[in-house]
């Protein structure tokens, strides 16, 4: 595949190897040779090993954990490439960290996420391309184009394989999360429930009420990010004492920090399925109850389709 004025050239770091090169096989273009390594003292070193002037390169890396490490080396691969002369720089990043920190939550704090993108942009990216942003305003804080994948179309193909849509209901873990949720009812033509939720401490849920009557349905809980895990067991507590028959859900970035995986494991729900926007660890692989969806297919047409100057939208339509 070529892009309009060069050649696509896909750059991977140390994030999420597994998904750069589901994303190479998709797009049928080799992984640009790199070094991405340490030094002693674990300085960041890179050195690119192909001409790359002139070319339209892509940086496939998550900000995910470790998230500084793997920002860093987003960073120094842009600069790497930048002074290599590549036309065009496309920042993939398909978990985007410090998502979360995109407003003032209190007094002398920080917006990290802005932070985080001033930094993207000031390296030399030329665009980014992100999965499922935890808020949509995110967009704006970079100064340069900014495309926001969604994992909905991949997540409704696998629920109609799976599931009896005549006996479904489409769950929002919380208040904020009801316009990703309604989305995606509103794709396989399923009713829409909310949990409402109160949150005592960061990292800690209680789940208050569940607004809708979740009697007799199985119910598909909808989010961006599972993290410590504690909203989604609740969620899944409350549904089942309201009497919902089964409770699955579907959630785009699988953080799962701590001990998130076993309580997953422990828990009342069925299933727990994730996106490999994060490479998983070797205890959520082996997990009963979480299983692990590719997206490399959404994000290596989304690449495509920049690359040639085409609509990205137009794959959500």
């Amino acid at each position: 595949m070529s892009a309009k004025n060069g050649a696509i050239k896909l750059v991977a770091g140390n994030s999420n190897p597994a998904l750069a090169e589901a994303i190479a096989a998709f797009l049928g273009q080799p992984l640009t040779k790199a070094i991405v390594r340490r030094f002693a003292d674990m300085e960041v070193f890179v050195e690119i090993q192909e001409n790359v002037r002139g070319s339209d390169v892509f940086i496939i890396q998550s900000t995910s954990y470790p998230a500084n490490d793997h920002l860093m080396e987003l960073l120094i691969i842009t600069d790497a490439l930048r002074r290599a002369s590549a036309r065009r720089i496309t920042a993939v990043i398909p978990y985007f960290g410090y998502a979360r920190q995109d407003r003032k939550a209190g007094g002398r704090t920080p917006i990290s996420a802005k932070l985080v993108s001033n930094l993207i942009t000031h390296a030399g990216v030329d665009r980014v391309m992100t999965l499922d942003l935890h808020a949509g305003q995110i967009q704006g804080f970079f100064d340069i184009p900014t495309d926001n994948l969604y994992a909905s179309p991949v997540m409704v193909r696998d629920i109609k394989d799976r599931f009896d849509l005549t006996n479904l209901m489409v769950v929002s873990p919380d208040v904020g999360g009801v316009v990703r949720a309604r989305g995606l009812a509103k794709r396989i033509n399923a009713p829409l429930a909310i949990i409402d939720k109160r949150r005592e401490r960061a990292g800690e849920s209680e789940v208050m009420n569940v607004i809708g009557d979740v009697e007799g349905y199985t119910c598909i809980l909808i989010d961006d990010i599972v993290d410590s895990g504690g909203t989604l067991v609740n969620a899944a507590d409350a549904l089942l004492a309201n009497g919902a028959k089964e409770v699955y859900a579907y959630i785009t970035h699988g953080v799962l920090s701590g001990g998130a995986t076993a309580r997953i494991a422990s828990s009342k729900l069925k299933e727990l399925v994730i996106t490999d926007s994060i490479q998983p660890t070797e205890a959520v692989r082996v997990a009963h109850n979480i299983r692990v969806m590719s997206i490399a297919s959404l994000i290596g047409e989304a690449i495509g389709r920049t690359a040639a100057e085409e609509s990205v939208s137009s794959l959500f339509d």
